[in-house]
């Protein structure tokens, strides 16, 4: 068990020590600065004169929004004709059918929007060519939207006074060709050498140590995984998704996806202070998130490598931990660290089952996507960090009587309503969405029937199984509880809308904040203001997180624990009475 917790340690440290200089690169990318990665350039010039755009024409603000939205609109469209017509479209050896239109739905709007929550097996749900040219399309093209998005928060947040924000089209394309292929390029080689498959030959034929014949899935896994970590997409060429062994196939493999999740995510952070000339707001961001990063992995970890309870009490051993839901070659530490690693992004792929977590471990996992702060999604992690410290700011300045502001940027109403809005739909989306599913399950039974019933764990745990999916949802995260039957025409429309809810609203409520900001006239550094205290922002917005979640999140998160409580007490009572009443 050292071992594993020096692995542990070893991942963490190698995200930390490298996601610093990767920070500063990406910062000098978006400013237009001389990088490694110029030889790009001439690529760059031909996708933009091959498109018709102009790279150096600047936007507003809601002309950048308009084309991040039309851009993404365009690809959902096309990504619905390839699933449901891809059993008639080449690279498809094994004859797997075309989706339903409400899971191509679902699929498209998942993979659309940064989520990959997947109701389908991957290797039996797509083909080859839906596979490459619609999820790793999309993997890379939502992940530097969201890239894009925060370089134009961050050239608004940079500039004295501004009517413009940068060009979508330049940011998306750079976050492509200079960040996301390289990264991609250097993990998928490294994924090879450990043994994950690269081709196009069908089903192997393999027999078994039983003398069984075994049909198993190959195809062009090495090209998508990368993109799958590095961009927080998180949907799995197989079903299982990182637990399969040739997704991956050793422990290595194993620290070098782990390190693929957040080292973009901890980056942009980063690059944030390096952007705008103003490290010390970069280290004070980067350290809420990394401390509330840690906290999480110190408790899965504890809880996992401790083992259950109820095992122990049945006189089995536990050497290696909880080891349910887990693969042997990784251990319960390393899925204890990718459970908060996967789930404090908006990445949402597995390595073990998140359903065969301990109690605490699960609420941890759920926490992290219902607060959708630390770290997140490639650029729209920060972008709701933002979110936060327009609102922490504003309150700040009106319980001590000063200026609020930001950067030199004077906050006002009209942002803190906005800010509001974004804050305020996480948790909505997600307790109304529960709330349905919940009240179908009990009022109209015959329709769940009809559906398969939705629930394997129709108790508690089935009601923290529907909570998740949401909450998942919401997060644009994608993991799950997966005791929950969701290819249904309720839960495919159901998830699909708040998965468009939870992305584009925060989106644009943030640029749209940033385009308002840019606007203003900007104060002198010399004011002193209730922003430029780096250590009241971190204060500030880690009570405002838990405040949000305490209020409005945590109890429907805690209801199963609630509830085997009172049943507990209530069973004691009973005992209680019955042994009076006896004597």
């Amino acid at each position: 068990m050292n071992t594993e917790v020096l692995g542990v340690i070893a991942q963490i440290v190698l995200m930390v020590v490298l996601s610093y200089p990767l920070g500063k690169y990406i910062a000098k990318v978006y400013k237009g600065e001389k990088t490694w990665s110029d030889f790009m350039k001439p690529v760059e010039r031909v996708m933009f004169k091959l498109s018709g755009i102009n790279p150096n024409e600047e936007m507003n603000w809601k002309q950048f929004l308009r084309a991040l939205l039309v851009v993404n609109l365009f690809w959902f469209l096309w990504g619905m004709v390839l699933l449901v017509t891809q059993g008639v479209l080449p690279l498809n050896p094994d004859g797997n059918v075309g989706q339903t239109a409400h899971q191509a739905f679902n699929t498209c709007i998942s993979f659309m929007v940064n989520c990959n929550l997947q109701h389908y097996s991957g290797e039996s749900g797509l083909t080859y060519f839906t596979q490459l040219f619609v999820i790793m399309l999309f993997q890379f093209i939502t992940a530097a939207t969201g890239m894009a998005a925060m370089a134009g928060i961050m050239k608004a947040l940079a500039a004295k006074t501004t009517q413009t924000i940068g060009n979508f089209w330049n940011y998306l394309v750079l976050s492509c060709t200079r960040v996301l292929l390289p990264l991609s390029l250097v993990v998928g080689f490294i994924l090879i050498v450990q043994g994950t498959p690269m081709g196009f030959d069908g089903k192997m034929k393999v027999t078994t140590m039983e003398g069984a014949t075994q049909y198993v899935s190959q195809g062009p896994t090495a090209a998508i995984v990368p993109i799958k970590q590095l961009g927080t997409n998180g949907g799995g060429y197989f079903g299982v998704n990182s637990s399969h062994p040739l997704e991956n196939p050793t422990y290595f493999a194993n620290m070098v996806e782990c390190w693929s999740i957040l080292i973009i995510p901890m980056a942009m952070a980063f690059a944030f202070g390096f952007y705008l000339k103003r490290k010390k707001l970069g280290y004070s961001i980067y350290g809420v998130m990394l401390f509330a990063y840690l906290v999480g992995v110190c408790i899965n970890v504890s809880q996992e490598m401790g083992g259950n309870p109820r095992i122990d009490e049945m006189g089995i051993a536990q050497d290696n931990g909880a080891m349910e839901g887990k693969e042997i070659r990784l251990g319960s530490a390393a899925t204890a660290l990718w459970s908060i690693t996967t789930t404090v992004t908006s990445n949402g792929s597995v390595n073990g089952m998140h359903d065969s977590t301990m109690p605490l471990s699960g609420m941890m996992e759920m926490l992290n996507m219902q607060i959708n702060t630390w770290f997140g999604g490639v650029g729209v992690g920060w972008m709701n960090y933002f979110t936060f410290i327009i609102i922490a700011v504003f309150i700040s300045g009106l319980m001590v009587g000063r200026t609020p502001e930001f950067l030199g940027h004077k906050v006002e109403a009209r942002e803190m309503k906005i800010a509001s809005i974004v804050a305020l739909l996480h948790p909505f989306i997600i307790l109304v969405g529960t709330a349905l599913a919940a009240y179908l399950f009990v009022h109209a039974p015959a329709f769940v029937e009809s559906e398969g019933g939705w629930l394997n764990n129709p108790g508690y745990h089935g009601l923290s199984e529907m909570l998740y999916e949401y909450t998942s949802c919401a997060a644009n995260n994608g993991s799950g509880f997966e005791g929950l039957g969701d290819n249904t025409w309720f839960w495919n429309y159901s998830c699909g809308i708040v998965l468009i809810l939870g992305r584009f609203v925060p989106i644009v409520g943030q640029v749209a904040i940033a385009g308002i900001l840019a606007k203003k006239k900007i104060y002198s550094r010399k004011r002193r203001h209730i922003a430029n205290r780096y250590s009241d922002i971190r204060c500030d917005d880690i009570c405002g997180y838990f405040y949000c979640c305490r209020t409005i999140i945590l109890p429907g998160t805690c209801i199963k624990h609630y509830c085997r409580a009172l049943e507990f007490i209530i069973l004691i009572t009973d005992n209680d009475i019955n042994r009076r009443y006896e004597r």
